[in-house]
């Protein structure tokens, strides 16, 4: 069973820095492309960064040049860095994988996985 567990969210002033992290358990994390989320109450869930499989990355516009998302394979982790953090960016950030579509004979599935959520709360 694939789990999914984000950590590092937290309260900062706007102008500081965060780095969330989501870690990976009960599979090869380096099969998935691994994304960040975010979401406001009564809102759709946003894409705000993603990692594939063989490092490639995009960002939502508001997180370029603010965000970096990186992976280390052998923690099984996934890392998304903000830095000059806005009050706009606060919400609840959650970690997402699926498995890339060549490595589904390895996974054995292809279905999402969503980790429980981390709340960034950025004060003016």
């Amino acid at each position: 069973q694939v789990q999914l567990v984000e950590s590092g969210g937290g309260l900062v002033q706007a102008g500081g820095s965060l780095r969330l992290s989501c870690a990976a358990s009960g599979t090869i994390f380096r099969f998935y492309t691994v994304g960040w989320y975010r979401q406001a109450p009564g809102k759709q869930r946003e894409p705000v960064a993603t990692i594939g499989s063989d490092s490639s990355t995009n960002y939502a516009d508001s997180a370029k040049g603010r965000f970096t998302i990186s992976r280390d394979n052998a923690k099984n982790t996934v890392y998304l860095q903000m830095n000059n953090l806005k009050p706009e960016d606060t919400d609840v950030y959650y970690c997402n994988a699926k498995a890339d579509a060549r490595y589904v004979v390895f996974t054995k599935t292809s279905r999402d996985y969503w980790g429980q959520g981390t709340q960034v709360t950025v004060s003016s």
